[in-house]
């Protein structure tokens, strides 16, 4: 298996927290090649593919990336599209990392845009992640994309997680047809059609409102990038809001800190699950590759699961799986 090419000049924390991770990766037997400048890096045993710029965080995507050719990001996407990495990660500027694998790795033909699956935790049924798509890649969309990220979101699930028969919901402000906003009113008729599901194994269910995304009500959620984003946000805002809760009352009292005691053990699973670091980043799938975008405050720890995601995803065929559907499609 080829490595995995990583943005070792990408996120806020870069590059320690960043080599960090991938050396946790290569410990763990993924391998993995850092892209950036040597001399930032420091010492490290792992092999580096040097590149002598680095995009800010606050950079215009599309401009970076036509200008600034040396990157770390550019030559990430370049590795994967000339055979020399399996996948890419990036916890730096996520629209430039959107670009470059674009331009670079190219669309896979049938996608018209890119979309970002991310996998929410699922607190229903057997805890299998949820896929939310689009999470942010596209802020305009046309009925007809949500029709394609249903498809892709289908396909991922059942790629990444093994879901073989996945249920998709049209994220709306109510569960009946006649609910939800232009856009996703004339999105359900297309998502309806009996072709694509068939195609996919997958069953739409109809609209699932705010209160789904973390039940078992649909294996994917489709929506917009912009309504995606904000509800992602939204949902990585309370869950803090609530852990930094639950800690200052454990430690309000003596008797709070007792309790704390025997309730910790049976709560740390949950954390475990709504823990961003455990799941490392989101996938942009309708490229001809793997792309891995890293939240910009990623930890080694979540450099190290976007890393083994982004092998898995390479391993498991996931971007020959979409170009199969969607060329019969």
């Amino acid at each position: 298996m080829l490595p995995v090419a990583v943005d070792a000049m990408g996120g806020d924390h870069a590059p320690s927290a960043i080599v960090a991770g991938a050396q946790l990766a290569s410990d763990a037997g993924i391998p993995v090649i850092l892209v950036g400048r040597a001399a930032d890096i420091g010492e490290t045993d792992l092999e580096i593919i040097e590149a002598s710029e680095a995009i800010a965080m606050d950079a215009d995507p599309t401009k970076s990336v036509r200008s600034m050719k040396d990157s770390s990001l550019v030559r990430c996407a370049e590795a994967v599209r000339d055979g020399r990495a399996s996948g890419m990660v990036s916890a730096g500027n996520t629209g430039a990392a959107l670009t470059a694998a674009t331009l670079r790795m190219r669309r896979i033909p049938g996608v018209a845009r890119p979309a970002i699956a991310t996998p929410l935790p699922n607190f229903g049924d057997d805890g299998t992640p949820n896929i939310l798509i689009d999470a942010g890649a596209n802020i305009d969309c046309a009925p007809e994309l949500l029709a394609l990220f249903a498809r892709m979101g289908a396909i991922y699930a059942r790629t990444r997680f093994g879901i073989e028969a996945p249920t998709v919901g049209l994220l709306a402000n109510g569960e009946e047809a006649s609910k939800g906003s232009p856009l996703t009113k004339a999105a359900f008729p297309l998502l309806e059609e009996a072709a694509w599901q068939q195609e996919t194994g997958a069953r739409f269910i109809g609209n699932v409102e705010g209160n789904d995304l973390l039940g078992k009500a649909a294996d994917v959620i489709v929506t917009d990038g912009f309504t995606g984003n904000v509800a992602l946000k939204s949902l990585e805002g309370a869950a803090k809001a609530i852990v930094a809760a639950l800690l200052g009352a454990f430690d309000s009292s003596d008797d709070a800190r007792k309790g704390a005691q025997l309730l910790l053990p049976a709560l740390a699973p949950v954390y475990e699950r709504m823990n961003p670091d455990t799941v490392g980043g989101a996938a942009l799938v309708g490229v001809r590759g793997i792309c891995m975008i890293s939240h910009g405050s990623s930890s080694a720890n979540a450099i190290f699961h976007a890393i083994k995601t982004a092998h898995e995803l390479a391993e498991s065929g996931l971007v020959q799986e979409l170009s199969a559907s969607l060329s019969e499609g």
